[in-house]
């Protein structure tokens, strides 16, 4: 994990902790590594309940309740897909919030249409969610750190963007 991911990962952990607010994660390309950078800061677990690999388009169908003919249709890597798995993880998962990646890493995968790189990650509540796709490719190990840190960044834009506060506690 690079410096600055964890400097992020701090300030989520932060505002979280402070609101009382609940985060998890469903993966595909990523494999984890949002969930990681996540809980790599001290009381993680008090803000963050799970995540969800769901390599496979069955699982994002069969546990996210992703729409399996939008993925027949447009293939996993796609942005509904994303914004499907966002809200699927917060059902699931009975967060507030969720964040998703779904695209491909590579070597393989791509298509003309859809090359390797195409990472869409996605991020919010149920209701609300924001998007970026990522569309470079650096290799593999390059693409996934890459993904990685754009998603705690777009996810930590969307807290200060909702300007998401503590709680008060009666």
């Amino acid at each position: 994990m690079v410096f600055e991911d964890k400097i992020i990962s701090r300030e989520i952990g932060d505002i979280l902790y402070d609101s009382n607010l609940t985060v998890g994660t469903a993966e595909s390309c990523t494999g984890g590594r949002i969930a990681e950078g996540l809980i790599a800061i001290p009381g993680a677990s008090n803000y963050f309940k799970g995540g969800i690999i769901c390599y496979s388009d069955e699982i994002k169908e069969r546990i996210l309740g992703v729409d399996g003919q939008l993925i027949e249709t447009n293939t996993a890597v796609d942005e509904e897909v994303a914004r499907q798995m966002v809200k699927g993880a917060v059902e699931t998962l009975g967060v507030n919030y969720a964040i998703a990646s779904t695209g491909f890493a590579g070597p393989g995968g791509g298509t003309s249409e859809i090359p390797v790189g195409t990472i869409w990650i996605a991020c919010g509540t149920a209701d609300n969610i924001v998007t970026m796709k990522l569309q470079e490719d650096f290799g593999r190990d390059i693409n996934l750190a890459i993904a990685t840190s754009k998603a705690l960044r777009l996810f930590l834009d969307f807290l200060n963007d909702q300007k998401v506060e503590a709680k008060d506690e009666e």
